[in-house]
Protein backbone atom coordinates (compact mmCIF):
# COMPACT_ATOMS: atom_id res chain seq x y z
CA UNK A 1 0.00 0.00 0.00
CA UNK A 2 2.72 2.37 0.83
CA UNK A 3 3.95 1.82 -3.10
CA UNK A 4 0.77 3.53 -3.85
CA UNK A 5 0.94 6.48 -1.95
CA UNK A 6 4.60 6.70 -3.40
CA UNK A 7 3.36 6.29 -7.00
CA UNK A 8 0.59 9.28 -6.24
CA UNK A 9 3.20 11.40 -5.09
CA UNK A 10 5.17 10.53 -8.14
CA UNK A 11 2.26 11.36 -10.77
CA UNK A 12 1.40 14.86 -8.45
CA UNK A 13 4.87 16.18 -9.29
CA UNK A 14 4.78 15.43 -12.81
CA UNK A 15 1.05 17.08 -12.93
CA UNK A 16 2.24 20.18 -11.64
CA UNK A 17 5.34 20.73 -12.61
CA UNK A 18 4.08 19.41 -16.24
CA UNK A 19 1.41 22.46 -16.09
CA UNK A 20 3.71 24.78 -14.93
CA UNK A 21 5.99 23.83 -17.66
CA UNK A 22 3.52 24.00 -20.59
CA UNK A 23 2.17 27.08 -19.06
CA UNK A 24 5.81 28.95 -18.82
CA UNK A 25 6.79 28.07 -22.36
CA UNK A 26 3.16 28.89 -24.06
CA UNK A 27 2.27 25.52 -24.76
CA UNK A 28 -1.17 25.71 -22.55
CA UNK A 29 -2.68 28.60 -21.51
CA UNK A 30 -3.51 29.09 -17.98
CA UNK A 31 -6.88 28.13 -17.76
CA UNK A 32 -8.54 24.52 -17.11
CA UNK A 33 -6.22 22.13 -18.02
CA UNK A 34 -3.70 23.66 -16.22
CA UNK A 35 -5.87 24.26 -13.05
CA UNK A 36 -6.92 20.45 -13.13
CA UNK A 37 -3.41 19.47 -13.49
CA UNK A 38 -3.02 21.54 -10.49
CA UNK A 39 -5.99 20.33 -8.73
CA UNK A 40 -4.84 16.77 -9.17
CA UNK A 41 -1.42 16.94 -8.78
CA UNK A 42 -1.90 18.47 -4.74
CA UNK A 43 -4.47 15.71 -3.73
CA UNK A 44 -1.56 13.34 -4.84
CA UNK A 45 0.83 15.19 -2.81
CA UNK A 46 -1.52 15.32 -0.19
CA UNK A 47 -1.71 11.73 -0.22
CA UNK A 48 2.01 11.07 -0.14
CA UNK A 49 2.50 14.11 2.96
CA UNK A 50 0.13 12.44 4.71
CA UNK A 51 1.58 9.04 4.42
CA UNK A 52 4.72 10.60 5.21
CA UNK A 53 3.69 13.40 7.94
CA UNK A 54 5.16 15.89 5.84
CA UNK A 55 2.59 18.71 7.61
CA UNK A 56 3.76 21.89 5.98
CA UNK A 57 3.31 20.12 2.53
CA UNK A 58 0.20 18.80 3.42
CA UNK A 59 -0.89 22.21 4.75
CA UNK A 60 0.70 23.95 1.25
CA UNK A 61 -1.23 21.58 -0.82
CA UNK A 62 -4.37 21.79 0.41
CA UNK A 63 -4.34 25.51 -0.06
CA UNK A 64 -2.94 24.34 -3.68
CA UNK A 65 -6.23 22.29 -3.98
CA UNK A 66 -8.18 25.45 -2.65
CA UNK A 67 -6.79 27.97 -4.84
CA UNK A 68 -7.23 25.67 -8.26
CA UNK A 69 -10.80 24.38 -6.92
CA UNK A 70 -12.16 27.98 -6.70
CA UNK A 71 -10.31 28.73 -10.01
CA UNK A 72 -12.09 25.96 -11.75
CA UNK A 73 -15.50 27.13 -10.28
CA UNK A 74 -15.09 30.80 -11.52
CA UNK A 75 -14.39 29.65 -14.90
CA UNK A 76 -17.20 27.41 -15.11
CA UNK A 77 -19.87 30.46 -13.82
CA UNK A 78 -18.08 32.79 -16.02
CA UNK A 79 -18.97 30.43 -18.82
CA UNK A 80 -22.30 30.34 -18.20
CA UNK A 81 -22.36 33.91 -18.02
CA UNK A 82 -20.76 34.49 -21.28
CA UNK A 83 -22.98 35.83 -23.95
CA UNK A 84 -21.97 33.15 -26.86
CA UNK A 85 -19.23 34.86 -29.42
CA UNK A 86 -19.51 35.65 -33.03
CA UNK A 87 -17.16 33.45 -34.68
CA UNK A 88 -14.20 35.89 -36.20
CA UNK A 89 -12.69 35.48 -39.78
CA UNK A 90 -9.26 33.51 -39.63
CA UNK A 91 -6.73 34.60 -41.95
CA UNK A 92 -3.46 32.54 -42.01
CA UNK A 93 -0.55 34.57 -43.43
CA UNK A 94 0.51 33.55 -47.04
CA UNK A 95 -3.59 32.59 -47.94
CA UNK A 96 -5.05 35.05 -50.29
CA UNK A 97 -8.57 35.83 -48.23
CA UNK A 98 -11.39 34.99 -50.63
CA UNK A 99 -13.80 36.37 -48.24
CA UNK A 100 -15.74 39.09 -51.21
CA UNK A 101 -15.28 35.78 -53.35
CA UNK A 102 -17.23 33.77 -51.24
CA UNK A 103 -20.09 36.71 -51.38
CA UNK A 104 -19.84 36.43 -55.49
CA UNK A 105 -20.13 32.69 -55.34
CA UNK A 106 -22.71 32.63 -52.52
CA UNK A 107 -24.85 35.41 -55.20
CA UNK A 108 -24.40 33.53 -58.22
CA UNK A 109 -25.48 29.96 -56.37
CA UNK A 110 -28.69 31.45 -54.77
CA UNK A 111 -27.34 30.86 -51.63
CA UNK A 112 -28.14 34.95 -50.96
CA UNK A 113 -31.58 36.33 -50.77
CA UNK A 114 -32.67 37.90 -54.44
CA UNK A 115 -33.52 42.02 -54.50
CA UNK A 116 -31.92 43.78 -57.13
CA UNK A 117 -29.78 43.36 -60.16
CA UNK A 118 -26.17 44.03 -59.71
CA UNK A 119 -25.41 47.56 -61.57
CA UNK A 120 -24.39 47.13 -64.80
CA UNK A 121 -24.91 43.36 -65.01
CA UNK A 122 -28.14 43.13 -67.43
CA UNK A 123 -29.85 39.70 -67.12
CA UNK A 124 -27.02 38.49 -64.80
CA UNK A 125 -27.51 37.48 -61.23
CA UNK A 126 -29.68 39.26 -58.76
CA UNK A 127 -27.64 40.54 -55.69
CA UNK A 128 -28.69 41.87 -52.11
CA UNK A 129 -28.25 45.58 -52.38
Amino acid sequence: MELLWEIAGWTGAVAILSAYLAVSMGWLKAGKGFQTANLFGSVAFILNGTLHQAWPSVVTNVAWFLISAVALVRMRSEEADAEPVEATHLQYPGVPDSTGQMAVVEALTGALPVVASAPGVADGPRLAV
